[in-house]
């Protein structure tokens, strides 16, 4: 629903349709990524966590579109996007300064003195390469997607306590929960070694089982989700489904769709 006629659908178009929306029996909307982004991947390319995309409106609008959804009984999910961010992000544009910028170690970086890292795949890379080359400081960034999509470090605790406020951020302002954007792939084995064997090739499979993942997940809920009356629903790519037990398995206190109440685990595991 475009109203201002850029041929963009935008947050006054949903205010607009709410009413609508509700007649259908929806109680719960999920909104793809509207935050700040050059929108090279529809916007999971953000370079800024806490602010919107202009196409999309203000943030002015987003917050009388999420009071609006509130009074209609509807409850507001949105995209969670912390595998990487935009080439754009402030965080990225510090990182390629200098080698010793504080920002640096927010990403994955590989001097080229070493030679090339082992082989990473990249889902948009047209030679399938998830390293880029960066002529600024002579090193080699990580992207399982775009080159305009750096993977975070997650495990920099500096960029977990980042996150971590934004999503504060977020649920402070009332938004009801996130679905949480391939988010098996965060840890790393930061040696960037060969594939191991018993992946058989299956880089999809290998992103979604890093060394931290769980204890990540549990300090996330620790830190936050266990902190408010929200749900989490996760991507779950290279996850097989004997493995979605270890998340969703509740004798574990763990649960990657979490109920709209207070105080039930939320995307945590072991």
């Amino acid at each position: 629903m475009d109203t201002n006629g850029d041929g963009v659908g935008d947050l006054k178009g949903i205010i607009s349709k709410l009413d609508y929306v509700r007649s259908l029996g929806i109680d719960v909307v999920w909104l793809n990524p509207v935050y700040a982004s050059p929108n090279d991947d529809n916007g999971y390319d953000i370079s800024d966590y806490r602010d919107i995309m202009k196409e999309f409106g203000t943030m002015e609008d987003f917050d009388n579109m999420l009071k609006g959804m509130h009074e209609q009984g509807i409850k507001l999910v949105m995209d969670l996007v912390v595998n990487h961010c935009s080439s754009e992000h402030e965080w990225f544009k510090q990182a390629r300064s200098s080698r010793d910028n504080p920002y640096r170690d927010y990403f994955h970086w590989w001097p080229a003195e070493k030679g090339k890292p082992a082989k990473r795949y990249s889902f948009f890379d047209v030679n399938n390469d998830a390293w880029k080359y960066d002529s600024l400081t002579d090193s080699y960034y990580l992207h399982y997607f775009s080159v305009k999509q750096p993977d975070l470090n997650w495990e920099n605790p500096k960029v977990r306590e980042e996150i971590f406020s934004m999503m504060r951020f977020w649920f402070d302002k009332g938004v009801d929960g996130f679905r949480m954007d391939v988010i098996p792939f965060i840890s790393k084995d930061t040696t960037f070694p060969e594939l191991p064997a018993k992946y058989k090739g299956d880089m999809i499979k290998y992103y979604a089982n890093g060394p931290h993942l769980h204890e990540y997940l549990q300090e996330m809920n620790r830190e936050v989700l266990s902190k408010y009356d929200i749900m989490t629903v996760a991507e779950g790519a290279g996850v097989s489904f004997d493995e979605a037990l270890d998340f969703v398995d509740p004798d574990r206190m763990s649960s990657i769709w979490l109920p709209f109440r207070r105080g039930q685990p939320g995307l945590s595991s072991k």
